[in-house]
């Protein structure tokens, strides 16, 4: 068929396929996916709440917490939903501008976290190589500013994506054989040449994600240097101890993030229910275990949700209903 008898068209509906091949397990899929996303929301959620309350954690470390909270809860909220909707209710029907906007959430919370992983790395390498100096250099205008960086950051490397795909005409299927909305998926079924788009929506974020990655190298490269001229082992093990649970934040999120990344770019022989669930498993593991790494690994956190749970007892106790 030539290209003249193509029929352009801009689809009103996208429709999402789950995970093909495993369509018979879509229902047990869910189960332990709707479990992750709940205890993601609900544990992100009592870590914002226990942050804004406690006023011992009105700190800047503490502050960027609270947003790689919001960001978690926000990014499995954007794909988890829809893909519970398309195994329990097989609601596969995604209307263009709501795929459109899942897209853009999805790395912009992406990029977001890997952002605030880096204000988060900043805020303990100033907390360890220079403590007497942590006071006037992370002040709360300069923690305001920094968190404005982010959004503003994270805002202008993605919306150039929507245009990138509006810009695209569909002549052949509007079918996206995934559980959500991602970028390249959509625009391979576009009937045009999605160049650009492959150029930017792989190299742009990649590029600064990958810059983030290394000034966190650098940053702890120089705490583990100040931490090991420590003159004693208990002031090494505490020093140690306050940037374990971003330690593991950080390997949980770009870890996961760079397999996923590679197995799509050179995984050519693994089959594609593989890549979809490990994107599942992306977007809600991390925000997941995020809130139980820095509830376990830090003290404050913990004693803020012990003090919280115990007002709200002892309110519930003084209530004439209690």
């Amino acid at each position: 068929m030539s290209d003249s008898n193509l029929t352009i068209f801009h689809p009103a509906v996208f429709i999402l396929l789950g995970i093909p091949g495993l369509e018979v397990y879509h229902t047990w899929l869910s189960i332990p996916l709707c479990l992750m996303y709940l205890i993601a929301v609900l544990g992100n959620s009592v870590l914002i709440v226990v942050i804004i309350m406690e006023r011992s954690l009105h700190e800047p470390m503490y502050i960027f917490l609270s947003m790689l909270a919001i960001t978690d809860i926000l990014l499995s909220t954007t794909t988890v939903p829809k893909a519970l909707a398309i195994f329990w209710f097989h609601a596969h029907d995604i209307a263009f501008d709501a795929c459109v906007t899942q897209v853009f959430f999805v790395h912009v919370m992406f990029v977001g976290e890997s952002a605030i992983l880096l204000a988060m790395a900043f805020d303990r390498f100033v907390a360890i190589c220079a403590p007497l100096h942590y006071a006037t250099v992370l002040t709360w205008p300069i923690v305001g500013k920094i968190a404005l960086a982010i959004v503003i950051r994270s805002f202008c490397i993605i919306f150039p994506v929507i245009f990138l795909l509006k810009r695209l005409p569909f002549c052949q299927t509007n079918i996206i054989p995934h559980s959500y909305c991602e970028h390249i998926g959509v625009a391979c079924l576009a009937c045009a040449d999605i160049t650009i788009n492959i150029w930017y929506g792989f190299s742009v974020p990649i590029v600064m994600v990958i810059l983030d990655v290394i000034l966190i190298a650098v940053s702890y490269s120089l705490i583990l240097r100040a931490v090991f001229r420590l003159p004693s082992q208990d002031a090494q093990h505490k020093a140690l101890s306050t940037c374990g649970s971003h330690l593991c934040v950080i390997l949980m999120f770009y870890v996961p993030s760079f397999f996923t990344l590679l197995t799509h770019r050179f995984g050519r022989n693994i089959p594609r229910h593989v890549h979809i669930v490990l994107a599942n498993l992306y977007v809600v593991v991390p925000p997941m275990l995020n809130p139980i790494v820095y509830g376990v690994k830090t003290k404050q956190i913990r004693e803020g949700v012990v003090h919280w749970f115990v007002n709200i007892k002892a309110l519930c106790c003084a209530s004439p209903l209690g």
